[in-house]
């Protein structure tokens, strides 16, 4: 679970993306590189890597991040940083395989998990309307929240 100044949080998003025409390119030390390369990103912009699984034609990232960072700027710094440096450290690779255009695939999929389940959430809220406001019953999955308060 992270913490700001101002909120506690469990937002964790399942990334998932494709170089350009999902040419399997990302084997060897150009893997190496980029797991390198978004470890040093995520580290620099305060995200938590949970899981990193870099296949020959995509990549699953499983990472945490405070509640101000969209999915979609995480997905833009990744893949315009490492874009940019891979083609720096691999010249060849923007001539040979891409033609001189962009290495990642314009697409992705990114999908949300935490501690709590959706189900899980619906009931609470249920029961806190058929409770009414002043119910001193406690979330359980938001313990630690509620401790604070």
């Amino acid at each position: 679970m992270g913490r700001t100044s101002s909120a506690v949080y469990e937002i964790n998003y399942h990334i998932v993306w494709c170089p350009k025409y999902r040419k399997p390119i990302l084997r060897g030390k150009i893997k190496e590189y980029l797991e390198d390369l978004i470890k040093t990103i995520t580290e620099t912009k305060g995200w938590k890597v949970i899981e990193l699984e870099v296949m020959p034609d995509h990549i699953h990232l499983f990472i945490s991040a405070p509640p101000f960072e969209a999915p979609t700027n995480i997905v833009k710094v990744l893949k315009g940083v490492t874009a940019k440096r891979i083609f720096e450290k691999f010249p060849e690779l923007k001539k040979k395989e891409f033609w001189s255009s962009g290495l990642w695939s314009p697409s992705y999929y990114v999908g949300t998990a935490g501690h709590v389940s959706s189900e899980t959430i619906e009931k609470y809220i249920e029961g806190v309307k058929n409770r009414g406001r002043n119910s001193s019953t406690r979330f359980n999955g938001w313990s630690s929240y509620d401790k604070r308060r």
